[in-house]
């Protein structure tokens, strides 16, 4: 189990099947959005986003008291590709977890889309917009320091609803689950903001031209940049991720101590790399860089497919529009 990723078991059915049904109906809202604004040229991006935010999901991070964190990545994506496109990224590599590795429970899916794609990009995204636009100073600055406020502000909302959850399913009381959740997040929060920062920078400085889509980029840029991604996420699931830290994520570290991580259910469909393992392999090292590579490959497959089906019509207007200019 991974930061925030909640099992089956914590939460009871009425709270689960709430979450499911408000995740639903706004990853439809999304959907609908990425099929008007997304086109053709930008879909092979969100597979990218896809598979990166996959791979660094995987990096655990230590902070204080033996807890430790990662990466959220949606407030990073709607910087980069719009809120639609990050609701979208982040419900498919939520889901490609859930299936293939046992990393949150399947009742509990629309929890975790309501909490890490929903929650986080939606608070974050306004953060974002609100701020970039009264930071007095350059854009490109002002653009960096929001997101990475925002993916601090966008951890923290993720937590606030996750202990609803758990309180409305009379897991742990809000009066506990509120305060702990909060507070171990506050501080993976500014991890989550730092490293926003810094790969916003990053690809900004490199490829500042395809930054929210701009339409100037070229062909040549782009399959550039997604050659590049590809190769830095491989590179974090084979050289990194098998050396993650280890600690107890947010998560893991309250369930401990408020005495509810007892409650967390077996998996309801038998996952066929559980825990980032593949069973055959012998080598725990080998096997989380072999199991990263196919999880960020997949992930990048289920995001460029759907978006890829989602706007069938868009390729030849899209060309259209590219020879009348």
């Amino acid at each position: 189990m991974i930061q925030m990723h909640l099992p089956d078991g914590f939460l009871d059915a009425k709270t689960s099947v709430i979450a499911a049904v408000v995740a639903v109906a706004a990853v439809a809202v999304a959907l609908r959005e990425v099929r008007v604004s997304t086109p053709p040229r930008q879909m092979p991006l969100l597979g990218l986003a896809a598979a990166f935010v996959f791979a660094a999901q995987m990096i655990n991070f230590p902070i204080l008291g033996g807890t430790s964190g990662h990466l959220i990545g949606g407030v990073l994506v709607a910087a980069l590709l719009g809120p639609g496109a990050a609701v979208l990224v982040m419900t498919c590599v939520l889901i490609v977890q859930c299936l293939m590795f046992a990393d949150g429970g399947l009742l509990a899916l629309g929890a975790n889309v309501f909490n890490m794609a929903l929650a986080n990009v939606g608070v974050g995204w306004l953060v974002f917009r609100a701020l970039r636009r009264v930071l007095p100073m350059e854009q490109r600055r002002a653009t960096v320091l929001a997101a990475a406020f925002a993916a601090w502000c966008g951890t923290v909302a993720a937590a606030l609803g996750c202990a609803g959850q758990l309180a409305l399913s009379g897991t742990v009381p809000w009066a506990l689950g509120f305060p702990a959740m909060v507070n171990v997040h506050l501080l993976i929060g500014l991890g989550e903001g730092l490293i926003t920062g810094l790969v916003l920078m990053a690809v900004m400085s490199a490829r500042p031209e395809l930054v929210e889509a701009n339409a100037g980029a070229s062909g040549t840029s782009r399959r550039s940049f997604l050659a590049y991604g590809l190769l830095i996420t491989a590179g974090l699931a084979v050289f990194v991720a098998p050396f993650a830290c280890s600690w107890p994520d947010g998560l893991e570290q309250v369930a401990e101590r408020l005495g509810f991580g007892h409650q967390a259910a077996p998996a309801v469909l038998t996952a066929p790399m559980p825990d980032y393992q593949i069973p055959f392999l012998g080598s725990a090292i080998t096997a989380t860089a072999v199991a990263g590579l196919i999880g960020a490959a997949v992930a990048f497959g289920a995001a460029y497919l759907l978006a890829k089906v989602l706007t069938p019509g868009l390729p030849s207007r899209d060309k259209n529009a590219g020879a009348a200019r």
